[in-house]
């Protein structure tokens, strides 16, 4: 990671993550989703956003963290990723933040295999750790 990068950054419960802003596309309250039978359990089902059909990714799921609290809504960002458009349902948005690479660590030796392709190494901020999100990793659909 060379110079200074902008994340937009988002919480599964208390833990951190950014994604880079380029890659975002929008930022969405819940919206309506429909299941798709026989799809993997990441795969919440699918959202029409303005026409456009999008896969809806449990986020949750794919760390491996434990299910959302049924009164709680998620919040899906919408991750452009080449020709590919995909919504990660996470728990609550955080701000844009903006880190120099003096900041960077690479991911913990022990972090599980599954997490670790993810996550490309943490960003050492006044609050904790952000987690940095391989977005092409982060978007895919096998579990």
């Amino acid at each position: 990671m060379t110079g200074r990068q902008k994340f937009s950054t988002f919480y599964l419960d208390d833990l951190l993550f950014g994604i880079e802003v380029e890659k975002i596309q929008e930022v969405l309250n819940y919206q309506e989703i429909t299941p798709v039978p026989l799809a993997p359990p990441l795969v919440l089902g699918l959202i029409n956003l303005r026409g456009q059909i999008i896969t809806a990714l449990d986020f949750r799921q794919r760390l491996g963290l434990g299910k959302r609290a049924a009164d709680s809504c998620s919040i899906n960002i919408v991750v452009r990723n080449n020709e590919d458009v995909v919504s990660l349902l996470v728990d609550k948005i955080g701000d844009v933040v903006e880190v120099g690479e003096e900041t960077f660590e690479p991911p913990p030796e022990m972090l599980d295999p599954k997490s670790r392709a993810l996550v490309r190494g943490v960003h050492k901020l006044d609050g904790g750790l952000m987690h940095v999100l391989d977005a092409d990793q982060a978007v895919m659909f096998s579990p």
